[in-house]
């Protein structure tokens, strides 16, 4: 099989033909027809994220396809079902080995690419928003990054929730995007003051950040007394500083993120929730906003789309060309 397969941290990742790897006691063998790229794939390639495989190994966190063999312990009747998985890794190549119980079987009428981009960046907004900040009903929603996969599905998930979504991202195309995914108000933070437009706006009651640095800090000086940030990420690869006397003053939470780590102390949380956006997704109700497409072949220009932060919503990778 062609396998993008990452052997050095020091050096690119190389498309190679490998065997096709049997799938180990508790997993499912699956013919990948679509994987999405995440930020979390460039911190793999670096050796930096906190779930880093041993090397080598395949990036590729999340992937739909069909199963095409069980391992020790799996029910036999998954064999040639359509799933969606998260495996941490793997989902870059034409075959991909999953847990078994991180797989959710497809409804019919969902596509594979579809269901691919679900996973991670609805997921995290969806138990970020719902869960954890506890978002209510015209309340006010701050999102930061708001151009990008993860952003834009905040700014679609705010609006089911029923708050007022303010989006942030850099240019009109971005923007025009988080216009379409919902957004009721929007900031280009190339042209125009964060801090000042959201204090204009009534300040904001949540704050959805997946980007980190400058914009942190922006959206900290603008929230209301009882406010809750939510940590998502650092794509401007600037942690910000936080001074936690004045999180006291104004009285505002700080909620870390990070749902892979759900895996590990609940998974039930994250099975739960991914069962639910499957079936919105399956209704109509939310979408994957996949932007980008690109074969196996060319996926150094999907990596580098994501890298320059020139990418609109979620890039998908496709594997094969074979039927799956």
């Amino acid at each position: 099989m062609r396998n993008y397969q990452q052997t050095s941290f020091h050096s690119p990742a190389k498309i190679v033909e490998t065997q096709c790897v049997a799938p180990a006691k508790g997993e499912v063998c699956i013919q990948v027809a679509a994987a999405s790229v995440n930020f979390s794939d460039l911190l793999l390639a670096k050796g930096t994220y906190q779930d880093t495989p041993s090397l080598p190994f395949t990036p590729g966190l999340e992937f739909s396809g069909r199963v095409v063999a069980c391992g020790e312990g799996v029910n036999a009747d998954l064999k040639n079902m359509r799933v969606t998985a998260y495996a941490g890794a793997g989902g870059f190549a034409e075959f991909a080995c999953a847990p078994a119980e991180r797989c959710l079987i497809l409804p019919d009428a969902l596509e594979y690419d579809v269901a691919a981009g679900l996973q991670v960046a609805w997921g995290t907004s969806h138990i970020a928003l719902s869960q954890r900040a506890k978002l209510k009903e015209g309340e006010t929603l701050l999102v930061l990054g708001a151009g990008g996969g993860v952003g834009l599905s905040a700014v679609t998930m705010g609006k089911l929730l029923g708050a007022r979504v303010v989006a942030v991202a850099r240019g009109a195309e971005k923007l025009k995007a988080a216009q379409l995914a919902g957004a009721d108000h929007l900031i280009d933070s190339d042209s125009m003051d964060v801090r000042d437009e959201m204090i204009a706006l009534g300040r904001a009651d949540v704050v959805y950040d997946p980007v980190g640095g400058a914009l942190f800090n922006a959206a900290f000086r603008s929230c209301n007394p009882g406010a809750r940030i939510l940590i998502i990420g650092f794509a401007s690869g600037e942690v910000p500083e936080i001074a936690a006397n004045h999180a006291l003053v104004k009285n505002i939470d700080l909620i870390g993120i990070n749902w892979s780590a759900y895996w590990a102390f609940a998974p039930e949380v994250v099975l739960a929730s991914g069962r639910m956006l499957l079936n919105w997704a399956a209704d109509g109700k939310i979408d994957a906003n996949i932007h980008h497409r690109f074969p196996l072949a060319e996926i150094e220009d999907a990596l580098d789309l994501l890298r320059s932060r020139k990418s609109r919503g979620k890039i998908i990778i496709y594997p094969t060309s074979e039927p799956v």
